[in-house]
């Protein structure tokens, strides 16, 4: 009885710890039940917004869509870079369970170099699985056919089309036009610097060169957009918005390409380079730098083998000479030199000087400075001085100048430094100053230096685009404008002139005030000689023109000859020779085209030189003006 009695109560006392655990449970489950619904409530109502948000980021993607870029023009409408359509060969990642088999079996039926895997596997490793990446580039129609034919054996293989850069006027227009290419490294952190990196995200190529890089804002164009919604693969599965991109603005330059084309091929691959300005607003009509190179490589990726060719070429074609070809002007500044000293009172138009074939610098037992005409050429003044190109007089200007008045004006007249000219691969060459030499050389200006630079010999050295500028300085007697290339923008068909251009606004600079018309004229009169005169030094050149012309030659030594020593050209390296540099315009009352022309190594400027600025001239007053009719 005292057992039954004993196992009655651990039955109650189990029943009431049982009782009392499931309340305590029950109690927990509500509170955690609680928490739960809270937790809900404040995901679901509290934060939807936020978690939505997140969400349609996973959910909803912004694809930006590249712009097509702006065409470019010559002065008559011919087109000079264009857009045209490209076939490529891509692959997807995703779908293909063996790629070097593909590949080796793309190898049996069409052309693929070991650099052209390299560089698609570089890309591949760089991209999504799901998106294709091109491993050949520029497929020919025959190519094209050859793969549609085999196309069944390669599932995830696919060709495809997009618009690529093209030139049609090749190495003509290299130096001017420049090039596209893929956007690297240095590119992309430039656009993140100047915040311009957004507009750039579908965007493969950039403007690298000349025009292209010059006026890239205005070519590239806005980009687009679409929203589209996607996977969790991050696959596209549609489109829930589009927004067009906008293209790039189609630009005129002042280029005329028949006159870039008939100069390309007098220069006929021969080093050197030429410049044509219209001296009235110094539009470029024309500027040639030989030899050159084919822009339409780098577009599509040159190869290491062909860019090491051009790197090692010792011709230098990637050297735009027009503007980084850096040359003693030689006798060309000899006009400039003498409205310097006329302004200056240095001489006036009536000094006269005796020329007897050298000259000394006075109370010095230095060797003397030679005249390029042993005996000399007797008594001259100014005019005559530039006539004959006589050195003796300008080395007498140039050490009664002294360097600081020489280089104050012919920094006027736009020598060491930029000529304003819109690309930017341009030199400021150098006007030597007593500064310069003392931090390039650190010693002082000495007297005997300044009297070379009095001939644009010495530490002086200029660009053809500056002897250019310059020369049309003069025709424009004192007026400076810097030479540019765009002559207009054209956006939805309509032309805008260059007035409206804020990119243009610093084409003028202050003008050389105070100089007295008539030492313009004597300058100028003394050029026309130098074509037309009796003794002027490219008479033969210029003889019996249909037209009264102006110029000056220049013949600059590449290295010193010691005092008794004699220049004899076929003696001498061909790359020590003398250059050849000429700078003209036509017709004289009027003047219609500035021609400065530089040939590398050529000898004598008048007898090398004018002959090649006789012919543009011929070819602009003459034979283009005949074909109009």
């Amino acid at each position: 009885m005292l057992r039954k009695r004993s196992q009655i109560r651990d039955y109650q006392e189990e029943a009431r710890l049982f009782k009392s655990r499931a309340i305590v449970a029950f109690i927990g489950i509500v509170a955690m039940m609680g928490l739960l619904v809270t937790n809900l409530y404040n995901i679901q109502v509290n934060q939807f917004q936020d978690y939505k948000t997140r969400s349609n980021d996973n959910r909803i993607k912004v694809v930006p869509i590249a712009p097509n870029r702006g065409l470019i023009y010559d002065r008559n409408g011919k087109l000079l870079a264009e857009n045209r359509p490209v076939f490529s060969l891509e692959i997807t990642p995703e779908k293909i369970e063996d790629m070097e088999a593909t590949i080796a079996s793309l190898q049996q039926i069409l052309t693929i170099t070991p650099d052209q895997i390299e560089r698609f596997q570089k890309e591949r490793r760089q991209t999504r699985r799901f998106k294709s990446v091109p491993i050949l580039t520029q497929l020919t129609p025959e190519q094209v056919a050859k793969f549609s034919v085999n196309q069944h054996k390669f599932p995830g293989v696919s060709v495809n089309a997009a618009l690529k850069r093209h030139y049609p006027y090749g190495e003509v227009l290299t130096h001017v036009i420049g090039y596209v290419s893929r956007i690297n490294d240095r590119d992309m952190q430039r656009l993140v610097r100047e915040e311009k990196d957004a507009n750039y995200q579908a965007t493969r190529d950039i403007g690298k060169l000349g025009i292209e890089r010059y006026y890239e804002d205005l070519l590239h164009g806005t980009a687009g957009y679409q929203e589209v919604e996607v996977n969790s693969r991050g696959r596209i599965i549609r489109t829930l918005k589009y927004v067009p991109p906008e293209p790039g603005k189609d630009i005129v330059l002042n280029l005329d390409i028949d006159l870039q084309l008939y100069i390309h091929d007098l220069l006929a691959d021969r080093r050197g380079s030429a410049v044509v300005l219209d001296p009235k607003d110094n539009g470029v009509l024309a500027m040639v730098s030989s030899p050159s190179y084919d822009p339409n490589a780098f577009v599509h990726g040159i190869s290491g083998k062909a860019y090491r060719a051009l790197l090692n070429d010792k011709n230098r074609p990637l050297v735009n000479r027009a503007t980084l070809g850096i040359y003693p002007p030689a006798s060309t500044i000899k006009p400039f030199m003498a409205v310097a000293a006329l302004q200056e009172g240095v001489i006036t138009p009536n000094t006269t000087r005796n020329d007897p074939g050298y000259w000394r610098i006075p109370n010095s037992k230095t060797r003397p400075f030679r005249d390029w005409l042993p005996w000399g050429h007797g008594k001259v003044d100014i005019v005559k001085s530039i006539e004959e190109s006589v050195d003796t007089f300008f080395y007498q200007v140039a050490y009664d100048m002294g360097i600081d008045r020489i280089s104050n004006w012919m920094m006027m007249f736009g020598f060491g430094d930029y000529t304003g000219l819109d690309i930017r691969e341009e030199s400021k060459a150098n006007m030597p100053t007593r500064d310069w030499k003392m931090a390039r050389h650190r010693v002082p200006w000495y007297q005997g230096d300044t009297i070379p630079v009095g001939i644009g010999q010495g530490y002086w050295t200029a660009t053809p685009m500056q002897i250019a500028k310059a020369t049309s300085v003069l025709v424009n007697r004192g007026k400076r404008i810097a030479p540019h290339l765009l002559r207009a923008t054209i956006v939805n068909g309509e032309r805008f002139e260059k007035q409206e251009l804020s990119e243009l606004e610093t084409y003028t600079y202050p003008p050389i005030e105070g100089v007295k018309e008539k030492y313009w004229d004597l300058a100028i009169e003394g050029m026309r000689l130098v074509n037309h005169g009796k003794k002027g030094t490219a008479r033969r050149a210029f003889y019996n023109t249909e037209y009264v012309s102006a110029g000056k030659s220049g013949t600059a030594q590449v290295f010193g000859l010691g005092e008794d020593e004699k220049y004899n050209a076929d003696e001498i390296a061909e790359h020590l020779r003398d250059h050849a540099l000429f700078t003209g315009f036509a017709p004289i009352d009027d003047p219609e085209i500035v021609v400065t022309i530089v040939l590398e190594n050529a000898g004598g400027g008048s007898s090398n030189g004018g002959p090649v600025v006789r012919q543009v001239f011929d070819h602009v007053l003459v034979e283009k003006k005949e074909a109009e009719k």
